[in-house]
């Protein structure tokens, strides 16, 4: 079989592109990691970029185009950008409050985040916020609203902290998986078929049994 030129050059380009995201994993992965902070490093061969997967009690910030990867039941991720400084970072907490210092519960998710950033060049007045999460995904558990409760966390947190909400995915009864880039601010989400979700469905169950019962969409988010 004969390969064509252009179809040789297109070979060479993926296999120059996943050299080059596999050479950026081995640098993520040698870099010691700081209390809280994502580890789970691999190259993702659909976006053909180095990836880190934010698991529930973690964040990570980065200044390059890293791809942030994180799903959600009733969970919370905020992305945060710095616009001017062109960095990003992602969270993943799984209730409102708690006790101890954990980056499963939001204000400790949220302090850990915004201090990371500015620790790297951001400026806190400078940033922006897009939010993602907060599903119903765990059917009759209205009771407790997880999803409902996070979500009215995080936005009542950065209006205190003045950081706008550029855009916005949250609620519902969809599970969702949320990609964002740090250095552009490029966000994108998938929502989930519910048959999809038994993982999830755990997650939220586990942090269900730590809450206690108590008495949307805009700006512009890329689909994938």
């Amino acid at each position: 079989m004969v390969t064509s030129p252009a179809s040789s050059g297109a070979g060479i380009g993926t296999i120059n592109a996943a050299g080059a995201g596999a050479a950026r994993v081995a640098r993520l992965k040698a870099l010691p990691r700081k209390n809280g902070e994502a580890s789970f490093f691999f190259y993702d061969a659909h976006f053909k970029n180095a990836a880190v997967k934010i698991l529930p009690g973690e964040y990570f910030v980065d200044n390059e185009d890293t791809l942030l990867m994180t799903t959600l039941g009733s969970c919370i991720a905020a992305c945060l950008w710095d616009r001017q400084a062109q960095i990003g970072g992602m969270n993943h907490f799984m209730l409102p409050e708690g006790s101890g210092d954990s980056g499963r519960y939001g204000s400790f998710a949220m302090e850990l985040l915004i201090n990371e950033l500015m620790k790297r060049g951001a400026v806190k007045s400078r940033m922006e916020a897009k939010i993602f999460g907060g599903g119903a995904v765990i059917a009759g558990m209205n009771t407790i609203n997880v999803g409902e409760r996070n979500t009215n966390f995080v936005i009542d947190y950065l209006k205190t902290e003045r950081i706008p909400i550029v855009s916005k995915d949250v609620l519902d009864v969809y599970p969702r998986k949320v990609c964002f880039l740090p250095h552009s601010g490029k966000a994108m989400v998938k929502r989930l078929a519910p048959t999809n979700t038994d993982a999830l469905v755990q997650q939220d169950r586990a942090a269900a049994q730590q809450a206690q019962p108590v008495v949307a969409s805009g700006g512009t988010i890329d689909l994938f």
